[in-house]
Order: C-alpha cells, then structure tokens, then sequence
C-alpha cells in the first residue's frame, strides 16, 4: 500500500469539514499554486507534424533523386519517386504519433471538469481551476480531478489502474480526524484521491491537496516526456558511431560518382549511385532507435511505480551490479511500532514513556518520535505540566536529542533519548549494572527491535540552558521498536542474489538489529556480514573490497557517499536509495540514484535519477527486470540493423565499383527502408518475463556486443551478402537481364530480413507475425506483378528463383553454432 506525503500548509483550517472555499480564497491560492495543469502535451499540430517528417533525410533523398530524373526528362521514374515519398511520409507520420502515445494516453484519463464548492455552493468549473484547498465532489464513474484526501464518502471503491497497472478496485474510506505526525504526515493511500483514478463506487467529498506537476499522475507523464531528451552515454556513443558512418558514406559516395563517370556511364548515374549508395549508408535508425526505446522504457518504468528523472537510468538499471538500500521505509514499511518497555528498577512505564516523549519532536516527521508520542497518548502518560525550554536536537555525530524542560513545581529537569551506547555511556551507572542494562540491549536488538535508551536529571534553578548535561543522568529505561518488513522483500532479495546482483543494506541502527532483519530478508544467504559506518571508512580508506560486505550498521547519511564511491572504484554498477538532504552527494555519485516518494525531501528527489512512489525495495527489482529487458530489445534492434545493412551497404557499393549496372534504384532502398524502419521500431518490444533475472555474463561495462555476438552478425550479414551479389551476378552474365538480377537481390535481402526477425524475435509478438508476413506479401506482390515489376525495372521470378532465395535466407539466419542459440545466451 502506497502511503504520500500530506502538506498540512496548503490546506485551510476546516479540511477535514465539508465546508468549501471562498472566490477570494481560490483566487489566491492561484496565483501561489498555479493551474492544475496535470498534463502540458506539446501541440500536435500539421506544421509540428510536417516539421519533425521534414527532418527525415529519406524524403530528401527521393526529392533530391526525382529532381535529377526530371531533369534529363525520364518523368516516369520522377513521378516514381515522388509518389514514393508518399508511404514514407506515412510511415514518419505514424512513428511520430506512436512515440507520443503514451504520453496522450495518460491525458486522456484526466478530468475535464470538477463539481467543487464554492461560497457555498456546488458548481462545476473546467479541471485545470482547480486549486489547493478546494472540496471536490465526486460522483460515481468521474475522474478525480487532483491529488486529494477523501473527508466524506461510504463504500467508496476507486479504479488506479491508470497508477499501479492493477485492474482490480481500491477500497477508498475518508480521513475520519488529523494526523498527528507533524505538518506533513504520510497518509496511506486508502484516504487518497489520485488525479488520473476514478471512483468506481460512492460519491465522495474530496479535499484537494495537490495539482498540476505535484500530482502523481504529472510526474509520471513529465517523467516521459524527460525521459526522451537527456543524453546517456550509450546515445552519445550511438552518435560518435553515426558521425563516423556519415564521414565513411560520403568518401565512398566521393568515390563511386568518379568511379562511375570513367566507367563511361555519364553524369546522370553517377549521381544517382552516388545519392543511392549514401541512402543506403546513412545510419538515420541507430539514434532513431535508441530514443524511441528509451521513451518506451520510461513509461513501463513508471508504470511499475518508478518515474525516471534522468533518462540515464533507463540505461543504467539493467547494468545494475550492487543495491546500495535504505533500511527503515524500503526493506521495512517504515512504521515503528513501541513492543518493549524495559524501565529502570525505580521507574515506571508512565515515567518512562513521558520522559522519551519529552524528549521527542514528532513535529520534524520521525517515525521514532511519533511512535513514541502515540504511544505516551494511549497510555495517558502525556500532561501540560512540563513547559518546553530549549532542546538539542539529534544528529549524526551525538546520535540522541535532549531536551530541557520546567517541570509543575519549577523545576528544571533534562530528559534525553538516542543510540542505547551512548545513553548508557552519559548515565550513572555502576560496572555491573551497565553491563546488564548492555546485555539487554544485545537481547533485544539480536530479535531484530530498534532499541533506543531513555535518562534524564535535574538541573540547577541556575542552570543556563544553552549548554546540554552531558554526565551524571538517571537512566530511565529502554525501549524497544518493531519495523516489519514489507511483503515480497526477501523473495526479490533472493532474486538479486540469484542474479549476482550484490545488495547492501544501510541503517543507522545497532549492528545486532541491521543483522536480525538481514537475515530475515536472506542477505548474504542468511549469514549477512555486518560492519559498522566507522569500519567502512576504514576499509575504503586502504582499498579492501566490500563484495562480501552485506550489512552497514550504524552508517550516517554522509557514508553513503564513501560507500557508492568504493564500489564504483571496485567496477560496480551501483544503485543507492536515499531520501534526506544528507543523501543528496550519494544519489549524485551513484549510477542509479533513487529517492523516495513517499517520505523523500523534495531536494532528494530533484537530484535523484528515480523517484519510486511506493518506497518499496520490491519496485527496484521490478525496475531492474524492465531495464534489463529494455537493454535486450534494444541488442535485438540494432542486431537486426546491422545484420541488415551489411549486405545492404556492400552490394550497394561494390556492384557498380566492378562495373555492373545499378544494382539498387532510389524506389528499391524505398522499399527497402519501408521494410528496416518499422521492423526495428515495433518488433522487439517483448515484455520482461516472470521468474530469475538471469545471471549477467559479461563485465559490467563491457561492449554493447561481445566479439562472438559481432562474429555471428558479420557472418549472418556476410553470407547475406554473397548470395544477394551471386544471384545478381548470375542473371547479368548468364541471362543478360539486369531487371532479373535487381528482383533476385531485392527478394534475397527481404526474406533474409524476414528471417532475421523471426530468428530474433521467435514471433512472440503480434507486430513481429505481422511485420514478416507483410514483408514477404509486399515482396510477392511488387515482384510478380507484372505491371507494379515493370514500375520498379524489375522482372517476375521463377519458382526456382524464390526457392533458392528463401533456401539461402534460412540458411544464413540459422548459420553454426546457431544465430538463435547465440542471441537467446545472452544476457540483460
């Protein structure tokens, strides 16, 4: 269950009434809120459309070549081209859409309108007014319009499908009084109204909390539309490798234009072998691919409740090698339950809990102190008379807050809490008696509690204040706390490890109690290695390793950093989680940094290149699974391409550079990219499947393809490439007939195409059954069609002639050891 945090600020005095705001309230809190804008979608206009189609250099390409037979008056292959450009310009058109649907999809969901009252009465004003503040009525099947907390409603059950991809109904109650933790407490989602969900059942009074980006639903879809901009190192690489082809395809096209001018063929084919041979070079899909997929798996990602900040993460998650967690809140649900109270031989429960509550500041939204205070509330251990004087608030190197207070009579008393160490370290307490009071906190901290030590002492009338007592307490007790760990945390744990991928827990808790719940989620195979923060520093400071190192007790926020830095050093692909401002540097430094959603700081998430809406360790394995299938898709494509391109690009240049006619006219790479294009787009999008992630078998970062996966594609494409310029070659010399030859290539590369996907793919998917048989039915019908062959300066081919093009285009897709066997190896 996903909890959120809820600013108490932004809501009026009455929230939890059914009461409404003024015109003069909504109209202020505008002007500070904005609009809730929960989708800014760019226009989609023609000119937008016609713009981004422009920027194909295909439809340059067939311009530029329809020009060029215009000109020596050869108007049919002109018009040819021409009409060619039409299909291409489809094809963009409809990519284009396809990379924007995810993002239009979730806008559809939204609310248009919104019933909220107003000066005291219903009304119905468009969404986007909606302010902080305003009461929301929701009727049975409406959308919420806003992020909101439910304060009137019975049997409410709502559809969040569009949020956690679950089909089935939420039931939904209404926040019956005020949280208590302070003024921005985490409610759980079943008081909640999310912005995107609908209400299924019931009408509800909701009170609106948060609109426009803050909304959850606003994340996710900017997350998207971020997701497709920044640059990852893998892109940039993509990007060096299509400069380099570029500078390649224009020597090359430098050198066939001269080629074919000695050769006696005239400037008109010299030009057309030359624009040809670059349409046939030029790498356009390499970072059209990568974006497209990188968008793709921004929104599968937020779909499983992770919404990607920086695009590099969608990259960097599948190479994860070591999880860097947070204890309390991710591998714990975070809510701290008070179990034991263990008070001194002449203390009481009551004098015991008062004192920790004393001590305590549930206001700053620590789950300790909270569950301190409602626990000295049950027990009617709280009272007026204690007048809070000054505190000294806890940190990282005192590890206990102390606060001064004055007590009925006047007396000044100084009550402090903390780390059982150091409370016991600041009590008066004789060998024996610390010794025992130590025994009982190893006790119960090896069961798996929080345990903290609660003393106090009076003070002088005197006593200045603005100095802390740091000797000579009474030690009131200790107390002990339960944090179960969230369900499904120890199976993803054993899926990580199964995997090799290394997991750390972190906590600042007592080394016996970080080890207790280590071994309850299986770190290191239940035998979990526990050191101390002290003890990392020392170890990063000689270089050991820390590969057998499972537990980081006692750690501060400011040694996550030390950490991530030395595994980084050590080779590892490194996730840490984080959600205070202290773990800003380590979210930075880490390859993967992720927040926290529910009870992160809003400077956490800002640097964070995840933020995971449910807090929850489970939705990092979930992330790496989709990351890791994101990787595998996107080898898929770019295997496809160049297995592809190789024959395409060799036979395009070698054929005329020997003196042969044309090989490929500017309509047959048409064709052909008609073809390239949405196979490498639509076809490898398989889903991430249930079960082990699978052991990764390459260095963390290694090569896109190791050499046997480069071996298998320069073979696949080499044999490729012989049997397209021996089935050319073949018909110019021993038929004479060149429209022949231009079928036989044509056909060969299109069913080789066509077995490479259904190699690669094992046409799991629909779009892969459907892009293959269209391939082959577009090939049939161009080739054997008299009319549509003659169009194309093709010629219809005997049975024979296909028999041996598809023979040869299985015989390479299943060349030893195995195209299939060799892709299906691998690993995320």
């Amino acid at each position: 269950m996903m909890r959120r945090p809820l600013p108490t600020t932004r809501l009026p005095d009455h929230w939890l009434s059914e009461r409404g705001l003024t015109s003069a309230e909504v109209d202020e809190r505008r002007r500070t809120w904005g609009r809730n804008d929960i989708v800014e979608v760019p226009g989609h206009s023609f000119r937008d459309l016609a713009r981004d189609t422009a920027k194909d250099p295909m439809i340059w390409f067939l311009a530029a070549a329809s020009a060029l037979y215009a000109l020596v008056g050869q108007r049919t292959e002109a018009l040819t081209l021409l009409v060619a450009i039409v299909p291409l310009i489809a094809m963009d058109a409809f990519l284009h859409r396809r990379t924007q649907a995810s993002t239009e999809g979730l806008h559809g969901r939204l609310a248009a309108t919104a019933t909220v009252v107003r000066d005291g009465t219903a009304r119905e004003v468009p969404a986007a007014e909606v302010v902080p503040g305003e009461l929301a009525l929701v009727a049975q099947g409406d959308p919420f319009p806003a992020d909101g907390v439910l304060v009137a409603g019975a049997a409410l059950q709502a559809d969040e499908s569009t949020l956690t991809g679950e089909a089935y109904p939420v039931h939904k109650r209404p926040l019956a009084a005020p949280p208590e933790d302070g003024t921005q407490p985490a409610l759980e989602s079943e008081y909640w109204g999310f912005a995107g969900t609908r209400l299924l059942t019931g009408r509800a009074a909701l009170r609106v909390v948060l609109t426009g980006g803050e909304t959850v639903y606003g994340e996710i879809v900017r997350s998207a539309g971020r997701g497709s901009h920044a640059r990852t190192p893998l892109q940039t690489a993509i990007q060096d490798l299509v400069s380099m082809l570029i500078a390649a395809a224009a020597v090359m096209c430098l050198i066939m234009a001269v080629a074919r001018l000695r050769q006696g063929y005239g400037w008109l084919d010299a030009l057309v072998s030359a624009v040809t041979l670059a349409s046939a070079a030029l790498p356009e899909e390499f970072p059209v691919v990568f974006t497209f997929f990188l968008g793709v798996g921004v929104y599968r990602l937020a779909k499983r409740q992770a919404l990607v900040r920086r695009a590099v993460s969608v990259e960097n998650i599948g190479r994860v090698t070591c999880i860097c967690s947070d204890k309390t809140g991710t591998i714990t649900e975070g809510r701290l339950r008070l179990t034991h109270l263990l008070p001194a031989p002449d203390e009481t429960d009551g004098h015991l809990l008062r004192l920790a509550a004393i001590a305590s500041r549930p206001e700053a939204g620590d789950p300790l102190d909270a569950a301190i205070v409602r626990a000295a509330e049950a027990a009617a251990a709280l009272g007026d008379e204690y007048v809070l004087l000054g505190t000294f608030p806890f940190t990282e190197g005192r590890r206990r807050e102390t606060a001064i207070v004055r007590g009925p009579a006047g007396a000044l008393l100084a009550a402090t809490k903390g780390a059982a160490e150091v409370v016991l370290g600041m009590a008066a307490l004789a060998p024996a008696e610390r010794e025992a009071w130590q025994r009982r906190v190893v006790e119960l901290a090896s069961g798996g509690h929080k345990v903290i030590a609660c003393a106090w002492r009076p003070l002088d009338r005197g006593t200045s204040i603005a100095e802390e007592a740091d000797h000579e307490y009474r030690l009131a007790g200790l107390l002990a706390f339960e944090d179960p760990v969230r369900e499904g945390v120890a199976q993803a744990v054993r899926t990580c490890r199964d995997a090799g991928i290394h997991t750390i827990m972190v906590t600042g808790d007592h080394p016996l109690t970080a080890g207790a719940v280590a071994r309850e989620i299986g770190l290191g195979g239940g035998a979990p290695v526990v050191i101390s923060g002290d003890e990392l520093e020392e170890r990063a400071a000689r270089g050991a390793p820390l590969s057998r190192v499972d537990v980081i007790a006692r750690a501060a926020p400011s040694q996550k950093l030390t950490l991530v830095r030395a595994l980084q050093e050590a080779g590892e692909i490194v996730v840490v989680t984080g959600d205070g401002v202290n773990d800003v540097p380590a979210l930075q430094a880490a390859d993967v940094g992720i927040a926290m959603g529910e009870r992160g700081t809003r400077s956490a998430r800002e640097v964070a290149a995840m933020v995971l809406l449910d807090d929850n360790f489970r939705t990092i394995v979930g992330a790496i699974r989709e990351g890791r299938q994101l990787l595998r898709n996107l080898r898929s494509a770019f295997q496809y391409l160049l297995i592809v391109h190789i024959p395409l690009v060799i036979t395009a240049a070698l054929v005329p550079l020997a003196g042969y006619p044309l090989l490929y006219l500017p309509v047959h790479i048409v064709w052909l990219e008609m073809i390239i294009h949405p196979t490498a787009l639509l076809v490898f999008q398989e889903l991430p499947a249930a079960g082990p992630l699978g052991r990764r078998r390459e260095p963390t970062r290694a090569r896109f393809f190791s050499r046997g996966e480069w071996a298998v594609i320069g073979a696949v494409g080499g044999l490729l490439t012989l049997l397209v310029v021996a089935g050319y070659v073949r018909s110019v010399e021993e038929r004479g007939n060149v429209e022949h030859g231009r079928a036989m290539a044509l056909v060969t590369l299109t069913v080789g195409s066509a077995a490479v996907t259904a190699v690669l793919s094992r046409l799991r998917g629909w779009s892969a059954r459907l892009v293959v048989g269209g391939s082959l039915g577009l090939a049939i019908l161009l080739v054997q069609t008299p009319a549509l062959a003659a169009l194309l300066h093709l010629e219809p081919l005997h049975l024979d002639d296909w028999a041996a093009a598809v023979a040869g285009s299985l015989v390479a897709a299943a060349l030893p050891p195995g195209l299939a066997a060799v892709f299906r190896r691998r690993s995320s």
